[in-house]
């Protein structure tokens, strides 16, 4: 595997848990921690994206 590849296997495995999180914070917890688990997945998609904007520069 080269870097790309690993950049990318990142930004899948970041994406399935910003999702986790966030269906988390929306459907498991209804209180003050709900929104706490969907801006902690809404911090993964944002470094997932860094991740994508990295591959081919690396």
């Amino acid at each position: 595997m080269n870097k790309n590849t690993v950049l990318a296997w990142a930004t899948t495995i970041m994406i399935v848990v910003g999702i986790g999180l966030i269906a988390l914070g929306a459907f498991r917890y209804d209180d003050v921690a709900g929104w706490g688990f969907a801006s902690v997945g809404i911090g993964f998609f944002a470094i997932a994206w860094v991740f994508n904007a990295l591959k081919g520069r690396v």
